[in-house]
C-alpha cells in the first residue's frame, strides 16, 4: 500500500462545515430568483471567481468536465460562450445535454442545474465577444481549443499572426467558430453543508414539456413553471 506523503492523508482530510439549515420556506418561488440571490451573496463574500462553474457534457460514450465562467443568467437559463469547434462543443452537438455545478465551497453552498442546450443567437455572442479584453478575442482566434498542439511556440505564432492581422484600433471581429451556448435548466438544485453531513439540498423541478429551442420552454422566472420543491437525502 502507498503511503500518502506528509500533509496528504485523504482519510483524514474533513472539514465541519456549518450549521445554517436551508428550508423550504426560505426558498424564492423560482430558481432564477434564488441562484441570483445565493450568487449576490457569494460576490459580496468576495469568494475568487464565484461565477466559475463546473460544466459536465457527454459524447454518448464518454463524459467529460471542466470549468467555465456563467456570462449570463435570465429567464431563459444559464449562458456560455466557447470555441464551437472545442470538445465541449463538439460534445454538445452530439447529445445537446448539460449539467453545471457552482462550487461555493467557502460559503458550505453549491447548485447544481441540469437541462438541454441550445446555442445562441449569434448576434447575442458578437455583442459580448465586443466587450471582451482585446487580448481575449485575439487568444480566440489564435487558439484552436482541444486540438493538440506541438508546444507553446505554436500558439504564441498564432497569437502573433492575429495580432498583426488586426492592428489596432482595428476591432477584432467575432470568429465564425466562437459563440455562445444556452443551458435551460429543467432542474436547479440548492445544496447547503451542515454537521455531521446532513446536508439539505432543495430542488426546483420544471412541470410541463420540456424546453425547446422554438418556445424557450419553462422560463426560470415563471414559478407556474415549477413543481414543489423536493427535498433530497445528503
Amino acid at each position: 500500500m502507498t503511503v500518502p506523503a506528509e500533509g496528504t492523508d485523504l482519510h483524514a482530510m474533513r472539514v465541519g462545515y456549518g450549521d445554517q439549515p436551508l428550508r423550504e420556506s426560505d426558498l424564492a418561488d423560482n430558481p432564477l430568483a434564488q441562484f441570483e440571490n445565493w450568487l449576490a451573496k457569494a460576490v459580496a463574500a468576495a469568494l475568487p471567481e464565484p461565477n466559475a462553474m463546473v460544466l459536465a457534457t457527454t459524447n454518448g460514450s464518454e463524459p467529460s468536465a471542466r470549468t467555465v465562467l456563467l456570462k449570463g443568467v435570465d429567464d431563459r437559463g444559464f449562458t456560455f460562450f466557447t470555441n464551437r469547434g472545442s470538445r465541449k462543443a463538439s460534445d454538445l452537438a452530439s447529445v445537446p445535454l448539460a449539467s453545471l455545478v457552482f462550487p461555493w465551497f467557502a460559503m458550505f453552498r453549491q447548485v447544481i442545474v441540469c437541462g438541454p442546450v441550445v446555442e445562441v443567437p449569434r448576434e447575442e455572442s458578437a455583442t459580448y465577444f465586443a466587450s471582451r479584453p482585446r487580448g481575449a478575442q485575439l487568444g480566440a482566434w489564435a487558439s484552436r481549443q482541444s486540438s493538440v498542439i506541438q508546444g507553446e511556440d505554436t500558439l504564441e505564432r498564432e497569437f502573433a499572426d492575429a495580432t498583426a492581422r488586426w492592428p489596432e484600433p482595428e476591432p477584432v471581429p467575432l470568429p465564425d467558430h466562437w459563440g455562445g451556448f444556452l443551458v435551460m435548466a429543467t432542474s436547479v438544485e440548492f445544496w447547503a453543508g451542515k454537521q455531521s453531513r446532513l446536508h439539505d439540498r432543495l430542488r426546483y423541478v420544471r412541470s410541463g414539456p420540456a424546453p425547446t429551442e422554438s418556445t424557450g420552454g419553462a422560463r426560470l422566472g415563471d414559478a407556474s413553471r415549477w413543481s414543489t420543491i423536493e427535498r433530497l437525502a445528503p
